[in-house]
């Protein structure tokens, strides 16, 4: 049920929302107030955030996989696979969307939009956010408790603040970033469960 409510909300964003975005100004006002409008010595902080994304979404999964090899922990090693299947399945989801979609960057359609970081051509949905979001979810579904869950999405919010805050994505790109990392977490813990339930049935069967 979860799972199919997920694909009818994705569906439907993807669907509608860029109907949305060329419609009304708010993406663009909202982006104004928060870049223009910066205190701008947070700067250097939003930077680091937004620079350490790579690292901590790739890191961790690596991280948690290697232990479990080196502990030889089945359960952590399973937790670790299917984190970097969640960050496999997002980076394809993000990619694909970027070059269907081809939106132009807002300080190339905005130029009096101050660009604080580096950024590719194309960005929606913001591959930051969706890097953040699919460790967030994808940590907090490997190890539920209030002391992961908590500090993952904290820090997840703030790479994609970061990333309107230094003028580089609409407001629209991160929470399509949120949406498609957060969705490839679930998406890959929905499969993995299924075929361990398959995988399970059937050696059952042979016994």
């Amino acid at each position: 049920m979860m799972f199919n409510n997920c694909l009818k909300i994705l569906f439907c964003f993807f669907i509608i929302f860029p109907t949305l975005v060329s419609a009304q100004n708010w993406d663009i006002d909202l982006l104004k107030e928060i870049n223009l409008e910066r205190n701008k010595s947070l700067d250097p902080s939003f930077k680091f955030i937004t620079n350490s994304v790579s690292p901590m979404s790739i890191g961790a999964p690596i991280v948690v996989l290697g232990i479990g090899i080196i502990q030889k922990d089945s359960s952590l090693k399973s937790k670790g696979i299917f984190m970097v299947e969640a960050l496999c399945l997002n980076a394809f989801t993000t990619t694909a969307l970027k070059m269907a979609f081809k939106r132009d960057r807002p300080f190339v359609t905005y130029p009096y939009l101050d660009k604080q970081a580096d950024a590719g051509t194309y960005f929606f949905p913001s591959g930051h956010t969706s890097s953040a979001f699919a460790f967030a979810t994808s940590i907090s579904l490997a190890f539920p408790k209030w002391y992961v869950i908590a500090p993952s999405y904290v820090y997840a919010c703030a790479a994609g603040y970061s990333r309107m805050h230094l003028g580089v994505h609409f407001p629209s790109d991160i929470l399509a970033g949120a949406i498609v990392g957060a969705g490839s977490a679930v998406l890959s813990n929905y499969l993995q469960r299924k075929i361990s339930v398959h995988y399970s049935r059937k050696k059952a069967l042979k016994l």
